[in-house]
Parts: structure tokens; C-alpha cells; sequence
């Protein structure tokens, strides 16, 4: 039985390391080549990170070796930027309170297999056609019914206050955090995502429609996906930090994000196809894992086509709103 069991918490593992991550490569979906707003959005907010870097409290005889993690990365440059920030700016603070410059040791992490683990129990309510969790339909929380919207949001608060309390075990005396997530406004109810909608529901979840309407597709397999994806508000996030009880808030904002990256704005299947490659870049592999690549290539291709039809639309409005937060480690949490 002991073997068994491990033996399914091994396949669960491979499957999270398989699906849950960016679309790698260097091909025209991969994330290296869809993460131009990103990069923008991090120009953005490294003031930001910077301040969260000047809460760090380093004792008198700090350590030679100096650990940050991103644990949110990826595989293209922009895990370059955030952690050449963070090396130039504690350099920088080492030398200026008269301490050598330490050696750095920064850990990359895009599989997010700890902070899915309640995925797995929540599978069966979300295919009970009777639960409340089953998003007939749908394959995002946007729009969706009052109790699935009430079930994101508490999942949401749930696994943040456990990520905040595990990371909390892990920093140093005066350390810190900076959290840099999609938002939402703070009026609006948990099924109603705002403008995140644009790229996760709406547009994404039609072309869902389109090949189970065209009989390519079984709707059970389109009620069976979900998008694994929850914007919150403000408010959410501070009750989140604060249900961990493990950190402070320093700062904690909404910004505006950049607008969509196009080599030609003005040219609509310029603009569908870069929406279905930032999407496909995002949520492809658990797409190809659920539906196939066949099924997949056709949904992304619905998509683009969408898209193109509502390309001045999307130009417009598809500037999302990203969370800010910068945090330091309470006192009665340091190790």
C-alpha cells in the first residue's frame, strides 16, 4: 500500500513538472518569445522591488553568502533582470554600510508543484456534475456562479496564507518579499475577473464553445478544464498576508500593466495571433495534456481568429492590472 501510494504521489508530481509551467522552447508560442509585456511590467515595478530590498535588516557581521529565490521564474530573460536587480542593489547596500560585497546564491523555481497540491483534492467536487465547484460551460472563474466564484476566492487566500507561512520558515532575520501577481478591482465580486477576463475567459472560453458546437470536441472534456487562475483584490491579498500572520505589508498597490507587444498594432491578425501565442504560451501545456496537441492547435487557431475580430478592442483594454507587494518578515516570525 506505502508503495502504491507513493507511486501515485510520484505520477501526480510528474504531471504538476509537465503541465504546470510556461511553454518552453524558442518556437512562436514558447514563453521567451510572449513575455515582451512582462518585461515591461517589471521595468514597472522594480522601484518597488528595491524598496523591499531596503527593508532587508543586515546585522553587523552579515554573512559572506546571500540567498534570494524567485519563485515564480521563468525561462527567459526577464529571471535575468529581477535577479540582476537584486544582486546590483544589496551590492550596493553591503558597500554602503562598509561590509564587503557578499556572494549570491539566487534559486530558480517555475514548477509550482507545493502550492497545487490542494489541486488534486479539489478534482473530484470539480467533476461532480452535482457540486456546487462544477463549472458547467465554463473553463475560467469569470462568469461563473457565485459558489465557483466563493470557492476561487477562498482557495486563493488559502494557498497564499500557506505559501506566505512556508516562506516565512525560510528567510532570515529581517528578511523580505515582494509579490507581483494579475489584480482585479476591489468592487468586483471573485466571478468577475475583470480585465484578466480578455485573455483567460471570454474570447478563450468561446473558442472552447466553437469545437464542441462543431462536434470536435465533447463538452464534458471543456467542463472538465479550468483554468488554474484567480486575480484578486487588494483587500484578498491583505487578508491573505494577514491570516499568515507571518509578514508585515511595507506597500501594497494596484498598477496598470503594459500593453500588448505588437510589431503591427494596426493589423488585426497581427494582433489575434499575438494574443493566441501569449495565452498558448501561458496555458498550453495544460491544454496539449488535456485535450491533445491536434485538438489543441484547432483551439488555438479558434482563438486567433477571435481575436483578430475584436483586435481594436483588445488594443485597448488589455492592460492589466498586476497586485504590488512588498513585505518584511514580523519580528515574532525571524529565525
Amino acid at each position: 500500500m506505502v508503495a502504491t501510494v507513493k507511486g501515485v504521489e510520484a505520477q501526480q508530481d510528474e504531471v504538476v513538472k509537465n503541465c504546470f509551467c510556461m511553454e518552453g522552447g524558442q518556437g512562436e508560442t514558447s514563453y521567451i518569445n510572449n513575455s515582451q509585456v512582462q518585461s515591461r511590467n517589471l521595468e514597472m515595478v522594480v522601484p518597488v522591488l528595491k524598496e523591499t530590498l531596503d527593508t532587508i535588516r543586515l546585522p553587523r557581521r552579515p554573512e559572506k553568502l546571500l540567498a534570494a529565490a524567485d519563485l515564480g521564474c521563468s525561462c527567459c530573460q526577464n529571471t535575468l533582470v529581477v535577479a540582476d536587480a537584486i544582486v546590483q542593489h544589496m551590492t550596493d547596500m553591503y558597500v554602503s554600510q562598509g561590509h564587503d560585497p557578499p556572494e549570491f546564491c539566487i534559486y530558480f523555481s517555475d514548477l509550482p508543484s507545493n502550492d497545487f497540491n490542494t489541486l488534486f483534492r479539489l478534482l473530484p467536487g470539480l467533476l461532480d456534475k452535482g457540486s456546487p465547484a462544477y463549472n458547467a460551460g465554463k473553463v475560467f472563474v469569470h462568469g461563473a456562479s457565485e459558489a465557483m466564484g466563493a470557492a476561487y476566492r477562498r482557495q486563493f487566500q488559502s494557498d497564499l496564507a500557506r505559501f506566505l507561512r512556508c516562506r516565512a520558515a525560510e528567510l532570515k532575520r529581517g528578511g523580505a518579499m515582494f509579490l507581483l501577481c494579475l489584480g482585479r478591482p476591489s468592487s468586483a465580486a471573485p466571478s468577475d475577473q475583470g480585465r484578466v477576463r480578455l485573455l483567460y475567459g471570454t474570447l478563450f472560453e468561446d473558442s472552447w464553445a466553437d469545437l464542441v458546437r462543431e462536434g470536435l470536441m465533447d463538452k464534458d472534456k471543456m467542463d472538465g478544464f479550468n483554468v488554474p487562475l484567480y486575480a484578486p483584490t487588494l483587500d484578498e491579498v491583505r487578508e491573505a498576508v494577514e491570516a499568515a500572520g507571518a509578514f508585515r505589508i511595507n506597500r501594497l498597490e494596484m498598477l496598470t500593466g503594459s500593453p500588448p507587444v505588437v510589431d503591427r498594432p494596426d493589423d488585426p491578425g497581427a494582433v489575434g495571433r499575438t494574443v493566441a501565442n501569449n495565452v498558448r504560451s501561458v496555458v498550453g501545456a495544460l491544454v496539449d495534456a488535456h485535450v491533445g496537441k491536434a485538438l489543441a492547435d484547432e483551439l488555438f487557431g479558434r482563438l486567433q481568429r477571435r481575436a483578430e475580430g475584436r483586435a481594436g478592442e483588445l488594443m485597448a483594454e488589455m492592460r492589466l492590472p498586476h497586485v504590488v507587494c512588498s513585505l518584511s518578515l514580523a519580528r515574532d516570525n525571524a529565525n
